[in-house]
Parts: structure tokens; sequence; C-alpha cells
């Protein structure tokens, strides 16, 4: 008896645990994104980049040259700190999608499809 009583708690305490996991990973990706991937300190949301249909928002412009260096670290980063990435505006245009600054690292526009840039 002392036996079936000790497996159902320990049966009990694993379900609970993956159940605490699963919760957890449901809570990752649920934030949107408030810090900069490269200074961390608050964004402004005048200051983005668009990467693989994907917008990441800066503190500075100058933090864009940085995630251009490596922009898979960054947004993977970002992901595993439970921010969901915002979609661009125009998402499955291939002209939006990679990197769309001009060449002082200000934002971009939304791509139109026009085809004026190659």
């Amino acid at each position: 008896m002392k036996k079936t009583r000790l497996t159902f708690l320990t049966i009990m305490i694993a379900l609970f645990t993956a159940g605490l996991l699963s919760a957890n990973e449901d809570a990752i990706g649920k934030s949107a994104q408030t810090t900069c991937p490269i200074m961390g300190g608050e964004i402004n949301k005048e200051i983005y980049t668009d990467y693989k249909g994907n917008r990441v928002y800066f503190c500075c412009k100058s933090c864009i040259g940085e995630f251009n260096k490596n922009p898979d670290k960054y947004i993977h980063n970002l992901l595993k700190s439970g921010v969901t990435i915002e979609k661009t505006p125009i998402s499955g245009n291939p002209k939006n999608s990679d990197n769309r600054n001009d060449a002082e690292g200000s934002p971009g526009s939304a791509c139109s499809g026009c085809g004026g840039c190659s």
C-alpha cells in the first residue's frame, strides 16, 4: 500500500512539474520589445531595421550597425528573453526580407515593391 502511494505521489509530482515547464515555455515570446538588443536601453520606435520579415527596434542609430554584424545572435537573444518580435508591416515581399536601411543607418520605410532598389 505504501509503495502504491509513493508511486502515485511521484507520478503526480512529475505531472505537476511537467505542467509548470510547459506553462513556462508558453510564456516565451509573449512580451513586446521594449529594450534595445545591443545596449539594453529603452527602444525608440523611430529607430529600427527589418530583418527576415521581422522589425527590430533600437535605442540609437549606432546599434543598427552592431546588429547587422550578427543579426541572428540578437534575434535569438530577444526570443530567448521572452520578446515577441514584431513582423514587418509588409511581410512576404522579397524586397523586404532583409535589412533595408539607407546609408546613414536610419530606418527604412516599408517597401512598396516598386522595384526601385536591388
